[in-house]
């Protein structure tokens, strides 16, 4: 629920509830990615499963929402919430930004070099992770409009259409 990854076969919460009891077993951490945007209408379901996930014990909330993590922090407090790549962290000033609201971790953007990386790490003061793998986006990490305009899905709700993989030719004004 609420994961950009609207098209991958998800867990039920039965299934979390049994991850996180072999993981813990297993002394290894489970995260839980809730990192889409949500609208009003959805907030009642997501304070169910942001409660659900601390009443059975998984270990951090990967978020991008500002609002779900204010949500998270009454309901869950003691839940450690790790800023999503979504967020687009892609300096040192929003690493400590996101610091300062109570993350413990950020996972920047996919699109930096890897002196940009090294800067935040230095500057941070908490953990910080990066995807070494994935689409190949031409805008930054979950910031991408084109997929809602031109396929009618929004990467924001982790239903990209992915556009940016499309063919295209570059014409003048009478080509187009």
């Amino acid at each position: 629920s609420f994961s950009a990854r609207a098209f991958a076969k998800n867990f039920s919460d039965e299934d979390i509830a049994w991850a996180v009891d072999y993981c813990h077993l297993r002394q290894a951490l489970l995260y839980v990615a809730v990192n889409t945007l949500v609208t009003d209408r959805e907030l009642g379901e997501v304070a169910r499963f942001i409660a659900f996930l601390y009443q059975i014990g998984a270990d951090a909330l990967i978020i991008q929402d500002i609002g779900v993590a204010l949500m998270a922090r009454e309901i869950a407090p003691e839940l450690s919430l790790h800023i999503s790549t979504q967020a687009t962290v892609t300096d040192a000033g929003g690493a400590l930004f996101f610091k300062r609201l109570g993350f413990s971790c950020a996972i920047v953007s996919r699109e930096l070099s890897k002196g940009q990386i090294a800067d935040i790490v230095r500057a941070a003061g908490i953990p910080v992770e990066i995807f070494v793998h994935g689409a190949i986006c031409v805008c930054y990490s979950g910031q991408c409009l084109m997929s809602s305009h031109i396929g009618g899905r929004s990467g924001n709700r982790g239903k990209c259409a992915q556009p940016c993989r499309l063919p295209y030719k570059i014409g003048d004004q009478e080509g187009f």
